[in-house]
């Protein structure tokens, strides 16, 4: 009889967590929607964005392909920032990714250094960039 109640309150215990959590609203909507939107005025506002983080080597890999191409990123250093972690949990909920450096060219998000690098050298990147593929730098 014991195994039966504690099935019951068991019940009763995950019921109640489902109906106040039902009741709550929802904090990552809530709380990342100003950072939502910085994150979609900087995209429209820029021709080339980068989140990134300032000691982060796949960072330093992206812009430098910017670099070699001789094109001035906008970049957000989110440990730069005070609301650095909010905007890395609104790009997860925006582009499903969280981590650094995620990429924008004309407002599509390209991706992160390796996809970066991959546009770069197959002359994607200068071809979304309006510019004439240069000779590469295949050491990034």
């Amino acid at each position: 009889m014991a195994t039966g109640w504690r099935i019951v309150s068991a019940i009763a215990v995950v019921a109640m967590a489902a109906s106040i959590h039902l009741a709550l609203p929802s904090a990552s909507a809530s709380s990342t929607a100003p950072e939502a939107a910085f994150i979609k005025k900087t995209i429209s506002s820029h021709k080339i964005v980068i989140f990134s983080k300032s000691y982060c080597p796949y960072c330093r890999r992206a812009k430098a392909v910017f670099k070699e191409l001789k094109q001035v990123p906008h970049v957000i250093e989110l440990d730069e920032r005070d609301d650095g972690s909010d905007i890395q949990d609104a790009m997860a909920e925006i582009i499903g990714r969280r981590t650094v450096p995620q990429v924008f060219i004309n407002g599509k998000h390209i991706g992160g250094s390796d996809d970066t690098v991959e546009a770069y050298e197959s002359g994607e990147l200068a071809k979304l960039l309006g510019i004439a593929a240069e000779d590469r730098n295949d050491d990034l």
